[in-house]
C-alpha cells in the first residue's frame, strides 16, 4: 500500500514557484523520463506521476482544490480522466513544438493513438475507511475486508460476449477505437483524436451479448482482500493499486484506504514522536524520585531528578513510533507535571513555612 507523493515534491517545486518555472521543470522531467528516451523499468511510472502532478498544478481550479485539501480533495472530485481532461492545452504549450508534437509524446503512455481523448478505459476508484489505535500504528495491522464492487463476469470471462462467440471489429474505426478529425483554420490545420462513436472507443462491437452481464463484461460482486497497514502510518489516504472497480479490457480502479488514528488516553503524537505527561508531587519534584512510565509497548523506569522544575522534559530515545517506509523509531518525550495541592491542613502549612524559613 503506497501513499501518493505531494505533487509539488514530485515536480521538485514549491507552492510559490511561478507557473513558467513549473512548466520548465516539468518539461525537463518529462523528457528525462519519457520511455522513448529512458529505457529503465521505472521510467513509465515516473512519467505518469509527473504528468499527473503537472495536470493538476497547471490547472487553476484543480490546483486551488489541491492546495486546500490535498489528494483527498482532487481524488474525491475528479477521476483520472477528469484530471487530464482539458489539460491538453497545457501540455501542448510545452510539447507542441518539441519534435513529434503533443500526441506523439504521450501516445505510448496514455493511449493507443495519443491524446487524452483516447485514454484506456479505467474503473472507478473505491474508498474504504478504517480507524486504528496508536498501538496498531506501532506494530502495523493486517486487514481482511470484503469489497462490494464491479468484478469480471465469470460466464464470459469479461468479454461481454455470449460464450462461444466473439465481438466483431468496428468498421468505422477499423478496430482502433478512435477517429482523427482534421479542421482547417486559416493557415493552420488542427488534428483532434476522438473516441469512435460507433463502438464507444472499444474497437469492436458485440452482436451477441452475454446474458449474465448483458454485454458489459462485469457484474456486481464481493471480493475478499487481504492487505497490511504498515507501521508508522498517519491520518490520510493510502492507495492500493488496481483493487477498485474492475473493467474488462481496461485498467482497474484503485482502492483508497482512508485511515484515521484514534485518540489515545495517555499519549499525544507528532509524526514519529509521542508525548506523555507524568504527574509528580511537589515534594517528589524537590527530592527526586524513580517512577515507572508507560510506553506503547511496555513500561520503563525513569529518574525524576531532585529539583526538577514544572514542564521539565525527559527524552526516551527510540521509544516512539516507527518512521513510515524507513528504519528507526521516533522518541518518547515525558513532561514533568508538578502537582501543587490547592488545600493544605494547618499542620502542612506550618511545615511548609518552616521549610521556607530555612531558606532565608
Amino acid at each position: 500500500m503506497t501513499a501518493k507523493r505531494d505533487y509539488y515534491e514530485v515536480l521538485g517545486v514549491s507552492k510559490t514557484t511561478p507557473i513558467n518555472e513549473i512548466k520548465t521543470q516539468y518539461r525537463k522531467l518529462a523528457l528525462k523520463f519519457h520511455p522513448d528516451r529512458n529505457k529503465t523499468k521505472e521510467a513509465a511510472e515516473h512519467f505518469k506521476e509527473i504528468s499527473e502532478a503537472y495536470a493538476v498544478i497547471s490547472d487553476p481550479e484543480k490546483r486551488k482544490i489541491y492546495d486546500q485539501h490535498g489528494h483527498a480533495g482532487v481524488d474525491g472530485r475528479y477521476s483520472t480522466d477528469d484530471i487530464f481532461q482539458g489539460a491538453s492545452a497545457n501540455f501542448s504549450d510545452i510539447f507542441g513544438r518539441s519534435g513529434g508534437g503533443f500526441d506523439s509524446i504521450f501516445e505510448s503512455i496514455f493511449g493507443r493513438g495519443g491524446g487524452f481523448g483516447a485514454q484506456q478505459s479505467r474503473g472507478s476508484d473505491l474508498l474504504y475507511e478504517t480507524s486504528i489505535t496508536l498501538e496498531e500504528v506501532l506494530s502495523g495491522k493486517k486487514m481482511e475486508i470484503e469489497l462490494k464492487k464491479n468484478i469480471e463476469c465469470n460466464v464470459c470471462n469479461g468479454s461481454g460476449c455470449k460464450p462461444g462467440t466473439n465481438p466483431n471489429t468496428c468498421t468505422s474505426c477499423n478496430g482502433q477505437g478512435q477517429v482523427r478529425k482534421t479542421r482547417s483554420m486559416g493557415f493552420a490545420s488542427f488534428v483532434t483524436v476522438e473516441p469512435c462513436s460507433s463502438c464507444r472507443g472499444q474497437g469492436s462491437i458485440i452482436t451477441d451479448p452475454c446474458k449474465e452481464c448483458k454485454g458489459s463484461g462485469k457484474k456486481k460482486g464481493i471480493k475478499k482482500l487481504d492487505f497490511e497497514i504498515p507501521p508508522g502510518v498517519d491520518n490520510g489516504d493510502y492507495t492500493i493499486p488496481n483493487e477498485g472497480d474492475e473493467i474488462p479490457g481496461g485498467q482497474n480502479g484503485d482502492l483508497i484506504v482512508r485511515i484515521r488514528i484514534l485518540p489515545h488516553q495517555n499519549f499525544k503524537r507528532d509524526r514519529a514522536d509521542i508525548f506523555y505527561d507524568q504527574d509528580v508531587s511537589m515534594i517528589d519534584a524537590a527530592l527526586g524520585k524513580e517512577v515507572t512510565v508507560p510506553l506503547l509497548d511496555g513500561n520503563e523506569k525513569i529518574k525524576i531528578e531532585s529539583g526538577s522544575q514544572p514542564n521539565t522534559i525527559i527524552k526516551l530515545k527510540g521509544k516512539g513510533l516507527p518512521h513510515l517506509n524507513s528504519r528507526g523509531r521516533g522518541d518518547q518525550y515525558i513532561r514533568v507535571v508538578v502537582n501543587i495541592p490547592k488545600k493544605l491542613s494547618k499542620h502542612q502549612k506550618n511545615m511548609l513555612e518552616e521549610i521556607q524559613n530555612s531558606f532565608e
